[in-house]
């Protein structure tokens, strides 16, 4: 088991959630998150002031996948979310140890 985590931008959230309802998968976390990468934030004008915004709104999306489903979702999510300017975000995976469904005690790759 994979678990992948994306960091995309908010606009690209819905168009990424419909591409990844194509796969059978059982559920995703989106959470609210600011921050910056190679560009360091950026230079925005309000009033006739420039001023400097260091963080800026991303969206953290977090999914756990069965090993044969890991480079599917990362093919849609890089396309998907790609608009070719700076700042698109960046995908990371990381292997899944262990899955246990709560309610049922379901565990591995049948709790997801």
């Amino acid at each position: 088991m994979k678990y992948i985590v994306s960091i995309i931008q908010p606009n690209r959230l819905e168009a990424v959630r419909e591409a990844l309802s194509t796969l059978d998968l059982s559920g995703m976390t989106v959470t609210e998150a600011q921050g910056y990468g190679r560009q360091k934030g950026k230079s925005e004008i309000y009033r006739g002031a420039e001023y400097e915004v260091h963080f800026l709104p991303k969206l953290k999306l977090e999914v756990a996948v069965a090993d044969d489903l890991t480079a599917q979702v990362i093919e849609i999510i890089s396309t998907t979310a790609q608009t070719g300017k700076i700042g698109d975000g960046k995908i990371f995976v990381f292997d899944l140890l262990e899955a246990v469904r709560v309610r049922t005690g379901e565990k591995g790759a049948d709790a997801l």
